[in-house]
């Protein structure tokens, strides 16, 4: 360590909102290079290569083939897909010398599906799954949580290409289970869960999520079944609909000082003679148009009326995920201006007919079904109207999947309640299809001497967010935990005495040792450095054994500390070397 390229910092970084971040740089792993990228530093770089080596080794094991490409792309091929457009804002995009566009690629789908059609052409040549291991860039509004949401990060993806849907299906398999060893190996607990395919396109599509409070992804799971799913991919089972005739007819009544859900409910309750007949008015029983504006790709926007049940509120990434490439913005003041019709507040099916005349689309949550009466915006100033029933008095242009999720909420799978937890996203496989074959062109000659058009898988893996989530997963209030295979050493070796006492000679001896014995050695061999000091750094920095040369040497022992536990004892200096390597 007296050469090692390393300081450590005793106070958090002041832009640090998560642990893996404040850890990983007060321990000297990674430094700030620019908003969104981080620069690596010796221990860092042992640690991501760990990560990097243990990923290859199960894609290679599986017959995968690793290939590279360039990070500096050519706008055409995003062109043939029309992502060059639908990526939007978070396509870095820029000219070369020659005006000629250029991308830094956020993802590689084109150029596998066009490297695969320059070489291959006939059935026999498939299936195959290449991969490589590649720097992405994504232009982040808001880069944050260090490692975990950056402009710049490195991803193994790889690729499946099959003549039909039986093979996808069976790569697609093969990727699931190369995915759950390659976590069991990082040390990662991960759990899998239904997802959306978002902007990569396909149909099914699964997440390897690892369960953290600070994980911008919420999943659901159900403890009655085996039912798992991103919050984005759950569908809500629409209740079955109901008779109309006769319901009571639809009415608007005064509800003045009703400013939220629960005084509207309690105003209703408050008088007799707009009481259900059924049961009490419930927060339920109301519904909320919720406006929203739609930005596509190419600029354009367009207003978007959602109803949802007024006990939940609309979960804008539920939402994203629907409309995507679309992105989701507020309904200002101007736009309210725009559009007079809409009363702000008490906004109402009246103002949104599915006749198109008002100039918005109107979805609705899958509870709404016909037959279910609701209290809604009048359309009027300190107005509701009540008993307004789906398919007699309003319908919709469609059903959005778009309110929040409540733990509680039934299983789509068995009915049961399910529960709500955060997750980091690590892992995310698709069944990509045809779309970029079809439209790229990449097909081969079947066995009947047919061109059928190739079917292909997505996979990917964080590689660098693989080594936060491993610090927030192994890390206490003295710092970092690294399970062994992963840690930047095995041993982090340090002196504990004066200055010319028998602790440093014994310690450099057990250093050569160790790492004679095949043992990687961190030693703390720097001098004007107490113990306290020492210690602390040993702590922060989360090798997985610690070996302290102390005042135990005149007895010829030395302490050996699991860093992960806490367990301490004291070994013969003679038998170290064999118990450091009887250890997992």
């Amino acid at each position: 360590m007296s050469n090692l390229f390393l300081r450590t910092l005793r106070d958090d970084p002041s832009d640090a909102e998560v642990a893996s971040h404040r850890l990983l740089v007060r321990a000297g792993y990674i430094r700030r290079a620019a908003p969104g990228g981080f620069t690596w530093l010796p221990l860092g770089w042992i640690v991501y290569r760990n990560v990097e080596r243990i990923v290859r080794e199960e894609m290679d094991a599986a017959g995968f083939q690793e290939v590279h490409f360039p990070a500096l792309l050519p706008k055409e091929p995003y062109e043939a897909t029309n992502r060059w457009v639908e990526y939007g804002e978070n396509l870095f995009r820029l000219q070369d010398r020659h005006g000629n566009d250029f991308l830094l690629a956020p993802t590689h789908e084109e150029m596998f599906t066009l490297l695969v059609k320059g070489l291959y052409g006939s059935y026999k040549d498939l299936p195959l799954t290449i991969y490589q291991i590649q720097t992405k860039f994504r232009d982040e509004a808001r880069p944050r949580a260090g490692l975990l949401r950056g402009r710049e990060f490195v991803m193994k993806d790889s690729y499946s290409f099959d003549v039909d849907d039986a093979g996808l299906q069976r790569s697609y398999d093969l990727h699931r289970e190369v995915y759950i060893k390659t976590f069991e190996r990082l040390g990662l607990p991960t759990v899998i869960v239904s997802a959306m395919s978002g902007a990569m396109g396909g149909s099914a599509s699964e997440e390897f999520l690892t369960p953290l409070e600070v994980g911008e992804d919420t999943y659901v799971r159900c403890s009655s079944c085996d039912y798992a799913a991103n919050t984005e991919a759950v569908n809500v089972p629409a209740p079955p609909t109901v008779p109309i005739d006769g319901l009571p007819a639809a009415q608007v009544v005064d509800t003045p000082n009703t400013p939220t859900i629960q005084t509207l409910v309690d105003h209703l309750n408050a008088h007799p003679e707009l009481a259900r007949s059924d049961h009490a008015w419930e927060a339920a029983d109301t519904m909320k148009n919720v406006i929203v504006k739609l930005r596509y790709p190419d600029g354009s926007t367009a207003p978007l009326a959602i109803g949802v049940p007024g006990n939940r509120e609309v979960d804008t990434k539920r939402l994203e995920a629907q409309v995507a490439p679309a992105e989701v913005e507020a309904f200002d003041e101007a736009d309210f201006a725009a559009n007079p019709a809409l009363v702000k507040g008490y906004i109402g099916p009246g103002a949104l007919g599915s006749d198109g005349s008002s100039g918005i689309r109107f979805l609705v949550d899958p509870r709404i079904v016909e037959g279910t009466r609701w209290v809604t915006g009048a359309n009027q100033p300190g107005k509701h109207v009540i008993d307004l029933t789906y398919g007699r008095d309003f319908t919709a242009d469609g059903v959005i999947e778009a309110a929040e999720v409540i733990a509680g909420d039934a299983c789509p799978n068995c009915g049961e309640p399910v529960e709500i937890a955060r997750g980091i996203e690590m892992g995310h496989i698709f069944k990509l299809g045809r779309k970029y074959a079809e439209s790229l062109g990449l097909t081969v000659q079947d066995e009947n001497g047919k061109q059928v058009t190739v079917t292909m898988g997505s996979y990917g893996i964080g590689v660098s967010r693989a080594v936060a989530a491993l610090a927030e997963t192994n890390s206490d209030e003295s710092g970092l935990c690294w399970p062994r295979e992963v840690a930047p050493a095995d041993v982090h070796l340090l002196i504990a005495g004066k200055e010319g006492g028998p602790q440093r000679p014994a310690a450099e001896d057990l250093a050569a040792q160790l790492e004679a014995a095949g043992c990687r050695v961190l030693f703390d061999d720097r001098e004007g450095v107490s113990p306290g000091v020492r210690f602390k750094d040993a702590e922060l920095i989360g090798v997985p054994t610690i070996v302290v040369v102390g005042r135990g040497i005149t007895d010829g022992v030395v302490e050996v500390k699991d860093r992960r536990t806490g367990d301490r004892c004291d070994v013969p200096i003679g038998d170290v070397v064999a118990h450091i390597n009887s250890l997992s």
